[in-house]
């Protein structure tokens, strides 16, 4: 009895199906073969309408998420690679630093921000408006004499 109780209490949601089309349609956005839905809809077989209506609903939606981290996952070593090659094997230095750049954030060795320093010099400013309630303020002439 107690075991029944517990079952129900951990009852799992209940798994939608999804078509073969979908499931395809789904492959070829993530792959890349299909740049648009639209694209996708009709390779796969499918009314572009019923693909997107297809795509809001949250087990599709779940469907996808978990195709698209699996495709990241996947493409995480190739990436890696390339950035490697380019830090070290670039015919432009250019390139180089920032593959390195890179690759150093990364790895956590970022610019503290109170090292870096702006400095503006012989700014103009233009007019300035004082917007501040109280007295009226003098006028002060700052233009440059000749």
């Amino acid at each position: 009895m107690a075991d029944e109780v517990l079952n129900n209490k951990q009852k799992q949601p209940k798994a939608y199906r999804i078509s073969k089309r979908i499931t395809e349609a789904i492959r070829l956005l993530i792959s890349g073969e299909c740049k648009t839905q639209k694209a996708a809809a009709e390779r796969a077989g499918l009314n572009a309408s019923h693909l997107s209506e297809q795509l809001r609903k949250p087990h599709i939606a779940r469907h996808l998420e978990e195709q698209t981290r699996v495709a990241l996952s996947r493409s995480q070593a190739p990436a890696a690679a390339t950035l490697i090659r380019l830090a070290t094997e670039a015919s432009s230095e250019h390139v180089q630093k920032d593959a390195a750049i890179h690759l150093l954030n990364i790895a956590g060795h970022k610019p503290r921000a109170d090292t870096q320093v702006s400095v503006n010099v012989e700014i103009k400013a233009g007019y300035v408006i004082d917007l501040s309630e109280g007295a009226a303020r003098p006028l002060i002439d700052v233009s440059p004499s000749n």
